[in-house]
């Protein structure tokens, strides 16, 4: 059993590191205080490969493996939790959804504008109605005289005012149920979509949670992507590979608040030496640095699993489970060591502790996940 990353792996967490540093975190808390999204930062990810990861390089792709994608989505979370949102809901659920749902002529056609970060996907599953039960969409899709006519809302779409790709999930079969839901591929643009409101969050502010809403929207259809009533399938697919770059987020969030209480611990003084002697301090520092690394671990191991073609999910929702909830209590543990300046904007883990907490809900909540492993050990998978 090997645990070294590879060359390439290696190489590649040097350059996200780098420009992460250089690139994100000098904006990172300006972009959270203004809700701008990082479109500079976003083209130049583009231009290194990190927009489409694992899309293969004949559709523009980088052709990398999942580990390299969830040491990239944790490089860059380490520093700026929206960045790594906008990268992870790109590269995990619109564009991998064309990547494995899509005929040759819809992937040569969306592709590589997507992996080259020169437009932005957003995917479109979640409604008013359904959230953890991806079964209960209520939006539909009929078609009429070749085209597909989408009517419906869906809300909380990560990129959805800056996308100009969107992959939407909708019924073409009520009677049944999820085994009646469809995929399509929709640009901004088209007649009768238009874009609801922004959501005002928690955190991750930068990345732009929003409500879309299609009124009688006609797209061509030869969008269909994948077969009619059979999108289901394909919807799980991607959230279990989406889980993996959310629980690659939290390691990131969770690595960048140790990272900052380990040297403000050092620096910061209290009865005349630094608050790192004490005891109290070293534990938490201690438990941070475990946690931490467990969680990697099962992230990594996901994302092998998930290289080798065999099944995941369990995987999938293990690591997912663990990183958000790890870094939750990494985030926690960063405010207490920096007392009240960590209750305060100057420092970045107040901003790292409200951004983590979307790990635990996004690409299904802990209740969801823990639903999930059970199902799976009780099958014996």
């Amino acid at each position: 059993m090997d645990f070294t990353l590879t060359e390439e792996q290696m190489m590649l967490r040097k350059m996200v590191h780098d420009f992460a540093e250089k690139e994100l975190k000098p904006v990172a808390a300006e972009i959270d205080r203004t809700g701008e999204f990082p479109r500079d930062n976003v083209l130049k990810m583009g231009e290194l490969g990190l927009m489409g990861m694992t899309i293969a390089p004949e559709y523009g792709g980088a052709g990398m493996d999942t580990i390299c994608y969830a040491i990239a989505v944790e490089e860059v979370s380490r520093v700026c939790g929206s960045t790594g949102l906008i990268m992870a809901s790109h590269n995990s659920l619109c564009t991998e959804h064309i990547d494995i749902a899509g005929n040759e002529e819809q992937k040569k056609k969306y592709l590589p504008a997507l992996a080259g970060g020169k437009v932005m996907g957003a995917w479109g599953l979640t409604e008013p109605g359904a959230g953890s039960d991806a079964g209960a969409v209520a939006m539909t899709a009929e078609l009429k005289g070749g085209e597909w006519i989408l009517n419906g809302t869906k809300t909380f779409i990560t990129n959805g005012h800056e996308a100009e790709t969107h992959v939407i999930i909708a019924s073409t079969d009520k009677s049944k149920g999820s085994r009646g839901i469809s995929a399509f591929a929709v640009e901004r643009g088209t007649p009768g979509f238009t874009l609801g409101k922004k959501e005002e969050k928690l955190g991750l502010n930068a990345s732009v949670a929003s409500e879309l809403i299609f009124e009688d929207c006609a797209v061509p259809e030869e969008n269909l992507l994948g077969e009619r009533n059979q999108a289901f399938r394909d919807v799980l697919k991607i959230l279990d590979g989406g889980r993996i770059a959310i629980g690659a987020m939290a390691l990131g969030i969770a690595q960048g608040c140790y990272e900052a209480s380990l040297e403000y611990s050092k620096t910061r003084e209290q009865f005349g030496q630094p608050i790192s002697n004490f005891q109290a301090v070293q534990w938490m520092l201690a438990d941070m640095a475990t946690e931490i690394e467990a969680a990697r671990l099962l992230v990594y191991k996901a994302a092998f699993v998930k290289d080798q073609g065999k099944r995941y999910k369990k995987h999938a929702a293990i690591c997912k489970l663990f990183a958000s909830e790890v870094g939750m209590r990494a985030a926690t543990k960063a405010i207490q060591i920096h007392g009240g300046y960590g209750y305060t904007k100057d420092y970045p883990v107040e901003r790292m502790f409200r951004d983590v907490k979307l790990t635990e809900i996004g690409e299904g909540t802990s209740e969801i996940m823990r639903l999930v492993i059970a199902r799976e050990i009780l099958k014996g998978l």
